[in-house]
């Protein structure tokens, strides 16, 4: 597993994450109607497995159902062994400000810090932090003071579209930024990774696979979401490869930059994970492929954004 320093905090990380949403909620595009969510057992299994592959950063969240659980008794002997990230809630939709946020706030990290059971956190993010929120900077004053405590080491963000990235940026307090950045989805070459640079701010690069469209899932696309289905159709030929050839691409294309310095890898099975640790030991793509990719246009928020995507309506399966 090769490593990248995670922007100015010094953190030596893997250059692919473990993403733990599917531990804890649903998520993805359902095959045949149906998404299968590990039990705890198996989620305990995919945790250690990712360690013993070389993956030393797990990313999770408060709102990601029980993963936050699920990683603290996984790992709980294993706690030396990896960089561990988690967010609190933005509150923007309950429009919280003063000591009540700061309150909130303040409860979200102890609750973190119970269910993952650990001392400290390594990287606490905002979650999904619009950019008045970034601008009003009331969340981050709190964050600060949870640093000061010790309870957390570095301060990001999770944040979609340019203008709450270049925000948080230019404020020079977050440290690390967790954005979308996958081969479809090209935005962030225009002006975020080259800021993030010049800054020193880590990048995390999330939805790599685009919610499951860069891989073979991209056939159970409802009709609404047509134009993407073709758009993972023209990628897969540039690069003349099969659907089975989508995850190798989507990772190597991501990783042939820097920043990212750590690209995420939400899993919900250790094939699934093995499968994109292969494929990050391939290296970066050839120049000429990047270049041909670099052709495609695609910037249409309503299929960039999987919140924004028709409901997928997936039924769970334990």
């Amino acid at each position: 597993m090769k490593h990248r320093r995670l922007g100015r905090t010094g953190l030596d990380v893997s250059e692919i994450s473990l993403g733990t949403v599917e531990l804890g909620l649903p998520y993805g595009i359902p095959e045949a109607g149906r998404l299968v969510q590990p039990d705890e057992a198996a989620a305990a299994r995919l945790l250690n497995k990712a360690l013993d592959l070389g993956i030393n950063f797990i990313d999770t969240a408060r709102l990601y159902g029980t993963a936050e659980e699920i990683i603290g008794r996984a790992l709980r002997g294993r706690r030396a062994e990896y960089f561990l990230a988690s967010k609190v809630p933005n509150f923007a939709d309950e429009n919280l400000t003063g000591g009540i946020l700061r309150e909130r706030i303040f409860a979200s990290v102890e609750e973190s810090l119970r269910h993952l059971q650990s001392e400290a956190i390594d990287v606490m993010m905002i979650h999904s932090a619009p950019a008045d929120v970034i601008l009003r900077g009331e969340v981050m004053g709190a964050l600060i003071d949870v640093k000061r405590k010790g309870q957390v080491g570095w301060l990001g963000a999770s944040v979609y579209g340019e203008e709450a990235a270049l925000a948080a940026i230019a404020d020079g307090r977050y440290d690390c930024l967790q954005i979308a950045y996958n081969l479809l989805d090209r935005r962030p070459e225009k002006q975020i990774l080259n800021r993030a640079r010049a800054a020193r701010v880590g990048i995390i690069a999330r939805s790599v696979l685009l919610k499951g469209a860069l891989s073979h899932r991209y056939r159970h696309l409802p009709e609404g979401l047509a134009a993407l289905r073709h758009a993972v159709e023209q990628a897969m030929a540039l690069a003349d490869v099969s659907a089975d050839g989508l995850v190798e691409l989507a990772y190597r294309y991501v990783l042939s930059r820097q920043p990212p310095d750590t690209a995420l890898a939400g899993a919900s099975s250790i094939a699934e994970l093995e499968q994109v640790v292969a494929a990050a030991a391939r290296g970066p793509l050839a120049d000429n492929l990047i270049a041909e990719i670099a052709k495609m246009a695609i910037d249409q928020e309503n299929l960039l954004n999987p919140g924004t995507w028709p409901d997928l309506a997936p039924v769970p399966q334990t």
